[in-house]
C-alpha cells in the first residue's frame, strides 16, 4: 500500500493540535514551539502534495478509499485536483505566518475577574481548524465533506469567542459581551446553513444511493443516474445556500464584520483567508460538478447577488471607523468577484476565480497581520487613533501600504492578474455585469488609499509618537507575503498551470466552452 499521503497531510495537525493542549499549562512557550513545528511539518507535506501532483495526470490524485459506512453508502474517499492542491498550500502556508503573528495574543492576563483562556488551546485550535480545512479540501465523498465542513465551526467558535482582540475603546467587559456576540452570530448562521445542507445531503443519497462525488459524476455522465429538473435545483440551492453563507454572499454575509472585529487579527486572517475559502472551493468542487443544470439555472440570480457583493462591499468598506471592519467588508467584496468568476461558466472567470482564492488569502494576510501589528501597538482599531505612523515606523508603513495596494489589486502585485482574469471571463459571456463589476476597482482604490492617508501620513499623533517598528518575528511573517505578492503578480504561471486542467474539467461537467468572440481577426 503506498503512502496516504493525503490523509497525513490532515493528520498531522490533528495529532498536534492535541499535543499542544497536552502542553503543561507552566509551559506555554513549549506548547507555542510544538505547535509551530508542527505547521511547518504540515507545510513540508503539503509542499509534497504539490511536488507529487502531476497537472497533465488524471483528474483526481493521490487518492485514497477506504470502507467506512457501508450500510449508508459512506466511505473515506480523498482526492486532489488542481484546484484543491492550491488550496491546500495556501492553507499549509499561511497556519505557521498566523501561528507567529499570534506568539502573545493568548498570553494569561489578569483584568479584574476574568482571565484569558490557557495558551495551549489558542494555539490547539488554530491546528483543529486547519486538519478539518485540509481534509475538507481532499474529500471526494460527500458526507465526509459534510462532517468536517460543519466541525470546524467549533473551534473557530472558541477562537473569536475565547480569544477575541484586547483593543476595545468600552472596557473588557464590553469587549466580552461584544466577543461572544460575534462567536454565536458566526456559529448560528453557518449552523443553519450546515442544517439546510444537510437535508440536501440526504436527499442526494436518496436520488443516487452513495455519497461519492466521482460516481455520481460518472452515473450523470453515461445517462445511469437522471435527476428531475425540480430535485436537481431543490438540491443545489441546499448545498449552494450552506457555501454561500461560509464564502460570504450577500445577504448571507452579515456574520463576517462582528466576527473579524472581534477577533485577533490572526484569527482574523484564518477565518476569511482560510476558513472562508472552503466555501467557494466547495462551489466548484460540489455545487458544478453534482448539479451542473441547476448551476445554469441558477447562475443569472447569482452573478446578481455577486455583483451586489462587489459593489456593497466596497461602498461600506468606504464608510467605516474600524480597520478591522473595513478590511472585512473589501473581502466581502473581493468573494464577490470570486463566485462571480466561478459562476460566469468561463475558463478565464473560473482560473481566475481559482487564482483569486490563493491571491486573496496572501494579500488580505499581509494587510490584516500587519494592521493587527498596528492595533497591539496602539490598543485601537479605530482609524481616528492614528495618523504619522510612516514617520516612527517607516517599516511597518511601507508594508501596511503593500498589503493595502494589494487589496485594491495594483497591476503588479498578485491580486491584479486574478482579478483581471474573472471581470474578462465575465465580460466575454455578460458584459453589463462585468462593467458594472468594474466599479468595485474604483471603490477598493478609495478606501485602500483613505485608510492609508489618514493612518500612516499627517501629523504624528501624540499617542503614536513613540510606536516602534516591526520586530523581527514580526518581520518573519510579513516579508515572505510581501515577496509572493510581487512573485505572483509577475509570474503567475505556476498556479495557473496547476489550476486550468481541473477548471477545464469543470466547465466540461457544466457543458460550457468559452463563447467565440463576436469580432473575427482581421487577416493580415
Amino acid at each position: 500500500m503506498s503512502f496516504p499521503l493525503l490523509t497525513a497531510t490532515a493528520v498531522l495537525p490533528a495529532i498536534g493540535a492535541v499535543a499542544t493542549a497536552a502542553v503543561p499549562a507552566a509551559q506555554r512557550t513549549a506548547a507555542k514551539w510544538l505547535a509551530l513545528i508542527v505547521s511547518l511539518a504540515t507545510l513540508a507535506l503539503a509542499i509534497t502534495v504539490l511536488v507529487r501532483f502531476d497537472p497533465d495526470g488524471g483528474r483526481y490524485q493521490l487518492t485514497e478509499s477506504h470502507a467506512w459506512i457501508a450500510d449508508f453508502g459512506v466511505r473515506y474517499e480523498l482526492g486532489v485536483d488542481g484546484i484543491a492542491v492550491a488550496l491546500i498550500a495556501l492553507t499549509a502556508l499561511l497556519i505557521p505566518f498566523i501561528i507567529l503573528a499570534g506568539w502573545h495574543d493568548a498570553d494569561p492576563l489578569e483584568t479584574g475577574s476574568k482571565r484569558w483562556r490557557p495558551t495551549q488551546g489558542f494555539f490547539a485550535l488554530i491546528l483543529g481548524v486547519e486538519a478539518m480545512v485540509i481534509i475538507s479540501f481532499e474529500a471526494t465523498d460527500v458526507f465526509l465533506f459534510y462532517i468536517f465542513f460543519e466541525a470546524m465551526l467549533i473551534p473557530m467558535y472558541f477562537l473569536i469567542g475565547g480569544f477575541g482582540d484586547r483593543a476595545h475603546e468600552h472596557g473588557e467587559e464590553a469587549a466580552s459581551t461584544q466577543r461572544s456576540y460575534a462567536a454565536v452570530k458566526f456559529l448560528l448562521y453557518n449552523l443553519v446553513g450546515g442544517l439546510i445542507m444537510l437535508a440536501a445531503v440526504i436527499g442526494l443519497y436518496v436520488v443516487a444511493g452513495n455519497f461519492s462525488l466521482q460516481e455520481i459524476v460518472q452515473a450523470r455522465a453515461n445517462g445511469s443516474l437522471h435527476m428531475a429538473t425540480n430535485t436537481e435545483r431543490w438540491l443545489f440551492l441546499g448545498f449552494f445556500f450552506a457555501f454561500a453563507v461560509k464564502a460570504p454572499l450577500w445577504p448571507l454575509h452579515t456574520w463576517l464584520p462582528n466576527a473579524m472585529q472581534e477577533s485577533t487579527a490572526p484569527v482574523a486572517v484564518l477565518i476569511t483567508a482560510v476558513v472562508d475559502k472552503v466555501g467557494t472551493f466547495a462551489m466548484l468542487r460540489f455545487c458544478l460538478q453534482l448539479f451542473p443544470e441547476a448551476s445554469k439555472w441558477a447562475t443569472p440570480a447569482i452573478l446578481v447577488l455577486a455583483l451586489i457583493s462587489i459593489v456593497y462591499g466596497a461602498l461600506l468598506a468606504v464608510g467605516q471607523r474600524d480597520i478591522k471592519r473595513l478590511v472585512a467588508y473589501a473581502s466581502i467584496s473581493h468573494f464577490g468577484f470570486i463566485i462571480m468568476g466561478i459562476f460566469a461558466m468561463t475558463s478565464q472567470g473560473q482560473s481566475g476565480a481559482t487564482l483569486y482564492m490563493v491571491n486573496h488569502g496572501i494579500s488580505t494576510a499581509a494587510l490584516m497581520l500587519v494592521a493587527g501589528f498596528l492595533i497591539s501597538r496602539r490598543g485601537s482599531r479605530l482609524i481616528a487613533d492614528y495618523g504619522g505612523v510612516q514617520k516612527v515606523a517607516p517599516v511597518l508603513a511601507g508594508t501596511f501600504l503593500v498589503g493595502s495596494l494589494a487589496t485594491l489589486s495594483l497591476p503588479g502585485l498578485a491580486p491584479f492578474v486574478s482579478e483581471f482574469l474573472v471581470l474578462v471571463g465575465t465580460f466575454t459571456r455578460y458584459p453589463a455585469i462585468g462593467i458594472i463589476a468594474t466599479f468595485g476597482i474604483v471603490l477598493a482604490a478609495l478606501y485602500t488609499l483613505v485608510l492609508y492617508q489618514r493612518t500612516m501620513t499627517g501629523p504624528v499623533k501624540q499617542e503614536v509618537s513613540a510606536m516602534p517598528d516591526l520586530r523581527a518575528r514580526e518581520l518573519v511573517v510579513v516579508a515572505p507575503l510581501i515577496v509572493l505578492l510581487i512573485f505572483l503578480g509577475v509570474y503567475p504561471k505556476p498556479v495557473t498551470d496547476i489550476v486550468n486542467p481541473a477548471v477545464k474539467s469543470t466547465l466540461s461537467d457544466v457543458h460550457k466552452k468559452d463563447p467565440k468572440p463576436e469580432v473575427e481577426a482581421v487577416a493580415k
